[in-house]
Formats: C-alpha cells, structure tokens, sequence
C-alpha cells in the first residue's frame, strides 16, 4: 500500500509551475523526491552511509545525472538497445550538481555519499538540466543527512533584451546570454555559462535575477521538508582531535613554512621543500610515534600550511612564486608549431603549457549529440586532453574523466562564440593536449585554440582569450585578496575560483565555483574588473602573435567551394541511386554533400587537391546549368549511328550530331568519321520545343569551303568523290 505522498508547488514565472512531491517513489532511500514542470518528471535519491570507512580522509561524494531514453518515447541506438556509461552531457550536469552541493557538507563530514538524478518522464521544451540540482538538493533536505544549508539552482537567459528564469528550450535557442547559477538562501556557490560578448555588468544583473529565483525554490524544500516532519539531522563520527599535538606541529613548521612559501620559488621545488618539511616533522615526533599520531600531525601541518599561505597574501599582498596579485605570469606563444596539422599553436604561461591543433573536415565528419529529448549534429568540436606527466605523475591512462569532459566544454563555450555561422561548411575539430599545468589549463586550451583556429583559416573574426581568477578572504577582519591568473595551489588554498573567457569587448565563458559564505556583489564586479584586465593582458600578446585569422587554408588542407543551385537540380546532380554524384567523387578525389535550404540545394565540394575542386566544381556546374543557343561547347561522342552521333555537351546532357552537321562535305556514311570517346566542339543551333531535343553542329565552326557546293566526302573504300 502506497502511502499518500507529500508535495508543494511553487510558479518559476508566467504561470509555469513546478512541483515538489515526496513520500511516494524510492521510500528505502534516505531521501527521494521528484520534481516536476509540464511533462519533464525527474526523480532524484540520495543515500549516505552511517559510518566513515576505516582511515578515511576525504568527503567521497558521488553524483550522477542519468536520462532515460524512455522518458522521451525512444530506443537507444547502441547495439545493446539500452543506456550505457554516462555520456558527455549527463558527466556535465553531474559535475554542476556535485559543484553545487560539496560546498553544503560539514569539512569533517567523511561517510560515503550518493545522490542520483534520473530524467524519467522528458518535455521537449523544459531543459532538465535547469531542475536537476533543485532536485538534488529536495531530496537532501527531507533527509537527515546533515547538510549545512539548502540550495538550488535556475538558468537565466537573455532573450530580446529580457532576462528569463529557466526559459523554454525554444526560447533559449534565441538568447545571447546562457548561465546556469546556484545558491543558498544567502550566497552563490555556483556559475557556469556562455554569453554573447556580455558585460561585467551584465553579468552581476544575471546573478542578481537567479538568486531572487532561487530564494522561491528554497522557500518550497523547507516548506516540503516541515511537510515531511523531518526533525533534525543525524550525528556523525567526528575525526579525533589532539590539541597537545597540534600545538607541536605549529612550534616546529610555522616560521619554516612561511619561509617557504615567500622565497617565491617554482612548483616542484616548492613541493619538495614542504615534503621535506613534513618528513622532518614527523621524524620529530620520535620513534615512539604511532601511526594514528603521524596521521594527524600530517593532517595539522597540512591544516597550517593552508592558513599561513592564505595569511600571507592577505598581510604582505604576495604570492607563492612572487608574484603580486593583479600580475599574469610570463607569456610565450607561437603558431603553426606543427607541419601536418590544418592549423596548430603552442601556448604557456608560466608552467602551463597547451599545444592545440586544428582539423578541417567535412559535413560528414560532424558529430552526433543525443539526449533523451534531442538528437542534434554539431559542426565544432573540442576535445581536451590531461595526461599524468603534465604535473609530473603517474597515473593510468584511462580516458578522458569528468574533468576533462568539463574543461574541454568550458573551452568548446567559449569559442563558439566566435565561430562562423552555419554558412561555414567545414567540421571543425580542436584538440588541446596539455603538456605541462600549474593552474589553468583549460583558459590555456582557450587561448591556444583561439591561436590554432586563426593558424588555420578558420574566419574568427576576434581572439577569444581567457584567464582563471582566484580570491582568499578571512571572516575575522572581512580583509580578502583577489588573485589574477591562479596557480595550483592557489587554486585549493582560495575560497574561490573563477575562470572568465572573453573579447576585448566581452565576456563568452565563465565557470565559477565559490566556497564561502557571505560573498558580496561588490566583491564580485571587483573580481571581474580585475579578471577583465588581466584577459585583455593576454589577448594583446595573442594578437601580436597571429593579428587574424589567415585568408586562406593551407596548402594540405581541404579544399573547399560551395554551389547553390536550383532545388530541382538535385536529383540530377545525385542520379539513380547515387551514380552521378559517386562517379563525380570517385573521377575528381572529392567529398560533396548536398543539403536542401529552402528553394535551393547547397552543394559543399571538399577536395585535398585544387585541380579535382575544379573539376568537380565545373561538372556540377555542367549538370545544372541551362543550354543556350549560340554557346559552343566540347562535347564527347556517345554513340554512332547511321544518320549521325549522340554527343554529351554537357554533364547529363546530349544532343544529336545529324550526319549533315558534322561537316561542309557531303557524308554518306558515319564510318570512319567520328569514334566513341572522341572530343569534338559543337554548338548549339536550337532546341526543339515540343521534343525539348538539343540540336547540334559542328560545321559551323569550320571554314567554309571556297567556290561552288562542297564536295562530297570520300567513300570508306577510298575512292575519289563524284563532282
């Protein structure tokens, strides 16, 4: 017997409603919701072990974000007809609840997580994506899993000037700016999005509108968790604290950490001046030192290191490598780096380092992307690559993971902005493979790719450019440091980090992860005006290296011409079955797609030679275009017949020699005067009306004989013509 379920409902703007519902699905799960708009229906669980494994030292959070093809009415297309691993999409909406909801747990919260969110029931103009961490976050709040506050998460587009809370998908496919935020009742935690060139300012007011959303969603988790009659939350094993030992630790370290983090040195000789330090320490402790003792004497070095670092930037305004906090690192670039690739470039800034090609392909090399309501082919491609040796590890090489995934996208946002259009008919794919990292190196990938795409003559018309932000604050005295083009470790010191790509007009990407409370709107333009200068810094080197995108594609890249032609011509350029325009590919060594626009048939021609691009350019030329009267044209002789030849003028096209128009002399046979294969000019006297027959002639061309009526042609056996 079901019990009877719980829910609240809640208006997102314009009378669209969403629902909240629990008590009804999933009740052996520590929580379970499901969250509803139209006929999108995502349900989402979490469970959480009672107990911390044995020697656990990290938060072991595990979210996925699944799509049923069944919520949409579809089969999947894998050859077992069922989902599979998670691909690319559902890795990134995980990955934006899982940065969402970490920041909620207590830092010394440590048992096994796992939250669930599964697209059951799919509508085609609500974007999931939007729903996914509210339903998250609902499910967390009617558990007793001891989360610090509640969250949620909305998307804000720019539609026709006007900002819109999770718009439709049709609607979104219109917007200049895209983000998706989450929050708490009080601050952001979370950004990630694309835009349009859009403002600093611009920005801020998207914020601004998304939390003001947020705070309704929130509201309706309370009311649905006091619903629910949830009351309170479970205890947890606390790690064990030794004060005594943590007053030695300070003694020993802290004037020798602070010394090693202001001698400015390089990341690898920085870590091994801590390593060292830290061997010293428990070396200290004494042979008498127990395992559970050096455990924790590690885990307060590493606790006062994170302290003293963050205190140092905050007191004496410097950095780890010296530097001060406004200041981008050494910037070295080039292009074509590499002789075979369409277009290629080398890109470091300090101690992160990006090599970037550029692959130009066909129509038919675009890329499938599916999710449960849609299936779209997409013409621009980025991937990014981390291997272990970039930050001097060891590692298994197992394929790109989710950070990957994420990066790669980030850079993918970013750029798009600048790409041409549809018109353009090349795929076009970016690698990034980056070979070292210290910080960054998906703004690296968007640098470099910008320089690659430019390298190879795809038409951008501005460099985009990008830079990772971080910021350090201490609640004590409200003093923060604001840190432009962060390093590794600055990156897991800071309270936030925050990468924006952009133009010199504006900004196009930005991925935000923000780790405190209380963080003001004005700390925030502060750190994106300071975040803005710092990507103009970058992109006037980019642009003393390669000013624009070069006129045209390199010699060993793929050539391409695109035709329009009258939309009844296609079937004449593919023929039956496809012979026509196989034959013209496999005569000239080209690739030709052919897509129906409207009234026309766009013809792509693609060729890695120019002399088979022209060859095919002109057949298709031939095929469609209308004879004339008067024109003259080389024909090739078909087939030989009694009364005359059957010539080809053009591609698909032939016409009747008559026997009386192929010479000024009289023939009384076709033997021996034209064979098949043969090349012969003719023009083109008239077109029969009622027939829609070609007439032709070749005497016309030749000089008339002098005096009287022309001779009569020899005979096949030779003999002299009667006069």
């Amino acid at each position: 017997m079901l019990s009877q379920p719980i829910s609240v409902t809640f208006d997102i703007g314009g009378g669209r409603m969403v629902s909240i519902e629990t008590g009804k699905l999933a009740r052996q799960a520590h929580g379970s919701i499901t969250v509803r708009q139209g006929n999108s229906i995502m349900l989402a669980t979490v469970v959480a072990n009672k107990e911390p494994k044995e020697g656990q030292e990290f938060f072991p959070l595990v979210v996925d974000y699944n799509e049923k093809f069944a919520s949409a009415g579809r089969i999947p297309g894998s050859f077992f007809k069922r989902e599979g691993r998670l691909n690319d999409y559902e890795v990134l909406v995980s990955r934006l609840i899982d940065r969402s909801l970490r920041p909620l747990f207590p830092e010394d919260y440590f048992c096994d997580v796992q939250v669930l969110v599964t697209l059951i029931s799919s509508d085609k103009e609500v974007v999931p994506d939007a729903l996914a961490c509210l339903a998250a976050s609902a499910a967390l709040a009617v558990s007793d899993i001891p989360i610090k506050e509640v969250i949620s998460q909305v998307r804000v587009a720019r539609i026709g000037g006007n900002f819109v809370v999770n718009p439709s998908r049709t609607e979104l496919a219109t917007a200049d700016m895209d983000f998706l935020i989450a929050a708490t009742e009080k601050n952001l935690m979370m950004v990630e999005g694309e835009s349009k060139e859009c403002s600093e300012e611009d920005l801020v007011k998207a914020l601004e509108v998304a939390h003001d959303a947020i705070r309704i969603q929130i509201k309706a988790q309370h009311e649905l968790r006091e619903k629910a009659g949830v009351q309170g939350k479970r205890d947890y094993t606390k790690p064990e604290q030794n004060e005594e030992l943590r007053a030695k630790v300070t003694e020993f370290t802290k004037d020798k950490i602070y010394a090693i983090a202001k001698s400015a040195s390089a990341k690898h000789d920085r870590s091994n001046a801590f390593d060292t330090l830290k061997k010293e320490l428990i070396e200290s402790l004494g042979e008498e030192a127990d395992d559970k003792t050096k455990k924790q004497a590690k885990k307060y070095y590493e606790d006062l290191q994170w302290e003293l670092v963050r205190d140092m930037m905050i007191n004496d305004r410097v950095r780890l490598d010296g530097r001060q906090l406004d200041q981008v690192r050494g910037l070295a670039m080039e292009v074509d780096a590499l002789p075979s690739p369409h277009g290629s470039a080398l890109f470091t800034r300090g101690e992160t380092q990006s090599l970037t090609t550029v692959t130009l392909g066909t129509p038919l090399d675009e890329l499938l992307i599916e999710s449960a309501a849609t299936s779209d082919y997409t013409k621009f491609i980025l991937h990014y690559n981390f291997p272990p040796f970039s930050t001097g590890e060891v590692k298994m090489m197992r394929g790109p993971g989710r950070r990957e995934v994420g990066h790669g996208n980030l850079a993918m946002r970013s750029l798009k902005q600048m790409m041409p259009g549809n018109e353009y008919p090349y795929t076009v794919r970016v690698v990034s493979d980056v070979l070292e990292s210290n910080g960054s190196s998906s703004m690296a990938t968007v640098c470099a790719g910008s320089l690659a795409l430019m390298d190879a003559g795809v038409p951008l018309p501005k460099h985009v450019g990008g830079v990772a932000m971080g910021l350090v604050t201490r609640a004590v005295d409200n003093k923060y440091a604001i840190l432009t083009d962060i390093l590794g470790d600055e990156d897991h010191l800071g309270d936030m980090d925050f990468k924006v790509t952009g133009t010199r007009e504006g900004i196009c990407g930005v991925q935000m992860d923000i780790k405190i409370d209380g963080l003001s709107m004005d700390t925030m333009r502060e750190a994106l005006e300071q975040a803005r200068k710092g990507r103009l810094h970058i992109l006037e080197a980019m642009y003393e290296c390669i000013p624009a995108a070069r006129e045209e594609v390199k010699p060993h890249a793929p050539r391409m011409e695109k035709l329009f032609i009258d939309k009844e011509f296609i079937g004449a350029v593919i023929g039956p079955q496809g012979k026509i325009i196989q034959e013209i590919q496999r005569e000239t060594g080209t690739t030709i797609n052919i897509e129906e626009v409207g009234q026309y048939g766009e013809v792509s021609v693609f060729s890695p030679a120019k002399e088979g691009l022209d060859k095919a350019v002109s057949w298709i030329k031939g095929i469609t275009a209308m004879p004339e009267i008067g024109s003259v044209y080389e024909a090739t002789v078909k087939g030989i017949k009694e009364f005359g030849a059957f010539v080809e003028f053009l591609p698909g096209k032939q016409g009747l020699l008559h026997i009386s128009e192929i010479s000024h002399k009289r023939l009384d046979t076709m033997e021996g005067v034209l064979k098949e294969g043969e090349k012969v000019k003719v023009k083109l006297i008239g077109i029969d009306h009622k027939t829609g027959k070609f007439k032709l002639s070749r005497k016309v061309l030749m000089p008339k004989p002098e005096g009287g009526a022309p001779p009569r042609a020899p005979q096949g056996n030779g003999a002299a013509p009667q006069q």
